[in-house]
């Protein structure tokens, strides 16, 4: 079919029709699609904010049920005076009290200045600052078994946490001597120290 120049009057408006429906195919088109991107885009954000809720969500739960695990054993370390201060005068007061019980024949004690703790290799102690406060002690005996019901003594009556670090024993006679007289066959020197835990936060 030939068209001719007389003809284009007559399908022009047809052309224009088609070109002005193709041209709103394509705006319809490209809007759709920058549509569609958009709303995947709010779909992903809006997937991401729910999964970081639930995140948060799971993270306080835990937290919730790490504070009451160890709310007990918080609060038992401060009841038996190892998270807090220096307990030096109650350490002093538990030995006489112990000295009065008469398990062994005699001891003394050298509590040095409390310091700073620094384990090797070192630990991770949280918030927390671990100070070592040194005791020495020396013993007469009349035998071994006087020096483990002392240190039991040691852990049972006085609030806190001794470390103790080691124990030399030297006879001190014949046991002939010592059945002549009441009188000590042993001699102990012990090493170690009070430990303590304090707060970072705690002024």
């Amino acid at each position: 079919m030939k068209l001719y120049a007389s003809d284009f009057p007559m399908i022009r408006w047809n052309i224009l029709a088609v070109c002005a429906a193709s041209l709103i195919s394509a705006v319809i088109l490209y809007s759709s699609g920058k549509y569609a991107e958009s709303t995947q885009n709010d779909l992903r954000s809006a997937q991401n904010m729910l999964n970081d809720a639930r995140n948060h969500r799971t993270t306080a739960l835990q937290d919730q049920e790490n504070m009451a695990i160890y709310a007990g054993e918080y609060g038992a370390l401060i009841e038996q005076k190892i998270i807090g201060d220096d307990q030096r005068l109650d350490w002093m007061e538990g030995l006489e009290r112990i000295r009065q019980k008469n398990l062994v024949m005699d001891f003394r004690y050298n509590i040095a200045p409390q310091r700073t703790y620094a384990s090797q290799p070192p630990i991770d102690s949280g918030n927390f600052d671990i100070r070592y406060s040194e005791m020495k002690l020396q013993f007469s005996l009349l035998h071994e078994g006087q020096l483990l019901d002392f240190f039991t003594a040691l852990h049972t009556d006085i609030k806190g946490r001794y470390q103790l670090e080691g124990c030399t024993l030297q006879r001190t006679g014949t046991d002939s001597e010592a059945q002549q007289t009441v009188m000590a066959r042993l001699t102990a020197e012990c090493s170690g120290g009070w430990i303590t835990l304090k707060d970072r936060n705690t002024p």
